[in-house]
């Protein structure tokens, strides 16, 4: 176990898709509280730390806020109709900047690929968001390799984005992997009976 608890930090803003940030809260929660002997936590932060109203109502109080949120070793940064208005926020977009200078593995969800995108953390690199959203992010940065086939994440090595909504869980899952090894995310995965299998 390492001595010190290298944290993973859930980025919650108005509006914020709810299973974007809850669906990886599952798997990464599980996983930290379960396995503490491996040596993470996760929490979740705000800008001022107040409670968020979610895209469909859902009301999270977050545990930080961008002052007194910890060192983080991951930021996960949600989608949802939220992540709009930051794709022309000067302020959010340094903020973005300002992660990448100091947070080793930045990885979103859904839309939050779009902000990266904005912030300039996806020039030239492979990477894939919500499909309703992949022109946008094509459009947001010509030198993205927007990946359109299929695939529920894309690890570019410090960099990881996921398709929509629901890959956000087999994004987590990915982590526990990389961080934790198979083994480890093959107990997260059965422990939260994660085995899709949709209905139609």
């Amino acid at each position: 176990m390492s001595d010190e608890i290298r944290q993973i930090g859930i980025f919650l803003f108005p509006d914020v898709e709810e299973l974007d940030a809850v669906g990886p809260w599952e798997v990464l929660s599980y996983w930290t509280r379960n396995f503490p002997d491996d040596g993470y936590a996760v929490s979740t932060f705000s800008p001022d730390g107040e409670m968020v109203s979610c895209a469909k109502g859902l009301r999270i109080t977050p545990d930080w806020s961008f002052a007194s949120m910890p060192r983080l070793e991951v930021l996960l940064y949600p989608g949802g109709q939220g992540t709009r208005p930051h794709l022309k926020n000067p302020e959010q977009l340094a903020w973005v900047q300002a992660q990448r200078t100091t947070v080793p593995l930045m990885t979103s969800v859904c839309t939050g690929s779009l902000v990266f995108a904005a912030a300039g953390l996806l020039a030239n690199r492979p990477a894939t968001t919500h499909w309703a959203s992949l022109d946008l992010l094509q459009s947001l940065d010509p030198t993205i390799d927007v990946r359109r086939e299929d695939e529920r994440f894309v690890d570019d090595g410090d960099v990881i984005t996921s398709a929509g909504v629901s890959a956000g869980i087999d994004m987590a899952l990915h982590l526990v992997d990389r961080l934790a090894g198979t083994e480890r995310a093959r107990q997260v995965r059965r422990g939260i009976q994660y085995d899709p299998q949709p209905p139609i």
